[in-house]
Formats: structure tokens, C-alpha cells, sequence
């Protein structure tokens, strides 16, 4: 079967801990098989995410992203107004955009679906404010610094993370929490989540000592969004208000913008290919 692709490119990390040389092997194997050999590769951390100009120049009309969703979203912000289309592949911690775009699949059988025409290229629902864009998701409040704990356990193991979990929790029950406008309610975080529906707003339950040790373990374990929660509003615009900064995390990524901050729906101004 003719690839409706012929010049793929493919960004990965070579020092991330996700890293694998079998699956790296496997992408390179499945572009050849399928008569679309990569046309170049931007490894990270030496080479830099390819942005739309360097894309057109190079006549990429593919672009294999196989790593976090952190440089899934600089990738899909950087090549903006490409007329090609984005592959976001499994390779970091959560992998939200792939699960959401492909399900929890392999990366080879994912690669495989689209280089066959199987997959459905289209841009995708995004929340965006003046701190940036979400592709996924956004979480806002103090319980983004469980994150931080997340990845202080990935990197130097449980016990650095350990030494890192009282401060999260203390921020977690202790710090300003955050509003929706509108809506009298604190929460430790609000889950962000776009859609072709809107933005929806959920709010993080942590009524007692179960909510916050389910919470604690649901970051811990990959997806915050797997403790108890509960929907706020769902609109094309969601304002949070705090009685300090806000602490965001954006797609994986950690920043912080004043109170209020307004959160807009977009759509992606890039193309991704979905094969669920």
C-alpha cells in the first residue's frame, strides 16, 4: 500500500529515561517497510525542535514526535502554519496526547496505522491563555506541585521523592486555592480540558484525608486525572482567580501567570494525525 507520507522526520530524546533503542529501531524499520525512510531525525537535547520554516525547506510532510507531551506541544506550537501534518507517538511520562489521539497503543503499531492511511489528520481543540497553549490539558493551583514530585521520583527515585512529598502536600491543603469566576468554590487545582464542546472546568475534591492520599497517589502514578473530582463549567471561555499567582502546568510543563487568568478555546493552527 502506497504511504499517503513520503518525507517523514522524527523528533526524539536520546538522554530521556523513556528512551528505547528496540522502539527507536522499530520506528526507523516501520518508515522503511512502508517505502517512507525518515527523511532526517532531531535528536534532543543536541538538535532543536524543527520549527514550520525549517520543515517546508526540508519537504517534511510528516512529523513523527516521539517523546513527552512537554515537547509534543513546543513541536506542534514551533511548525504552526505548517501545511503538513504532526504524529505524536508514546515516549514520556503520561503520554495524554497519544492516548487521546491513538489510545494506549505501541508506537510501532501507531506509526504503522498512518504511514497506511489508516489515520485521520485534522487539527485538534486547544486551551490558550497569555502563559501558553494546552493541546491536552491544563492543571491550575498548588497541587501542580505534586508534578514536580512526579518527576523528582522519576529521575533520582522514591526516596528523593519522599523528602519532596510534605512540601506538596502542605501546598496542596494549605496554600490559596482556585476559583473559576462565577463560582464561589476553592479547589487545590482546576483540570482544564478542550474540546470541540468547549473548555471543560473540573475541580480536584480534596475533602479528606482519602481525597488527598488519592490525589497524592493518581500524580504519583502518572494521571492526575485519576482522582476525585468533580465538573465546575464547561464554556468557550473559563477565567481562574487565586489569591496568589497561579501555578499551571501546560501539557507536562511547569509556569505560572498572575490572577485572573482567562483561558480561551483555539484549534491548533497544525495538523495531527489520529488513528483510534
Amino acid at each position: 500500500m502506497t504511504s499517503p507520507f513520503t518525507r517523514p522526520a522524527l523528533v526524539c530524546n536520546t538522554q530521556s529515561g523513556s528512551h528505547d533503542p528496540a522502539i527507536f529501531d522499530a520506528i526507523v524499520e516501520a518508515c522503511r517497510l512502508h517505502n517512507a525512510p525518515l527523511a532526517t531525525i532531531f535528536e534532543l537535547p543536541d538538535a532543536q525542535v524543527p520549527d514550520a520554516t525549517e520543515l517546508k525547506t526540508q519537504n517534511i510532510d510528516l512529523l513523527i514526535v516521539w517523546t513527552g507531551d512537554g515537547t509534543i506541544n513546543a513541536a506542534a506550537t514551533r511548525a504552526a502554519r505548517w501545511d503538513g501534518a504532526i504524529l505524536p507517538l508514546p515516549g514520556g511520562t503520561l503520554n495524554l496526547l497519544s492516548k487521546a489521539l491513538h489510545g494506549d497503543r505501541p508506537a510501532p503499531a501507531i506509526l504503522a496505522d498512518a504511514l497506511t492511511g489508516k489515520g485521520r489528520r485534522r487539527p485538534i481543540a486547544t486551551a490558550s491563555s497569555d502563559a501558553g497553549e494546552a493541546f491536552i490539558t491544563v492543571v491550575a493551583g498548588p497541587a501542580t506541585r505534586w508534578a514536580e514530585v512526579r518527576e523528582t521520583m522519576r529521575q533520582d527515585g522514591l526516596i528523593e521523592a519522599s523528602r519532596a512529598a510534605p512540601d506538596a502536600l502542605d501546598k496542596m491543603t494549605n496554600a490559596p486555592g482556585i476559583r473559576v469566576a462565577g463560582h464561589d468554590k476553592s479547589y487545590a487545582a482546576v483540570i482544564l480540558t478542550p474540546s470541540t464542546r468547549g473548555i471543560r472546568a473540573d475541580g480536584i475534591l480534596t475533602e479528606g484525608a482519602g481525597d488527598v492520599l488519592r490525589h497524592g497517589l493518581a500524580w504519583l502514578g502518572g494521571d492526575f486525572r485519576n482522582g476525585p473530582s468533580e465538573e465546575i463549567a464547561t464554556g468557550e471561555t473559563i477565567i481562574l482567580e487565586s489569591d496568589a499567582p497561579i501555578s499551571l502546568e501546560y501539557d507536562g510543563e511547569l509556569t505560572e501567570t498572575p490572577s485572573p487568568a482567562r483561558f480561551g478555546l483555539g484549534m491548533s493552527a497544525v495538523d495531527f494525525v489520529a488513528t483510534a
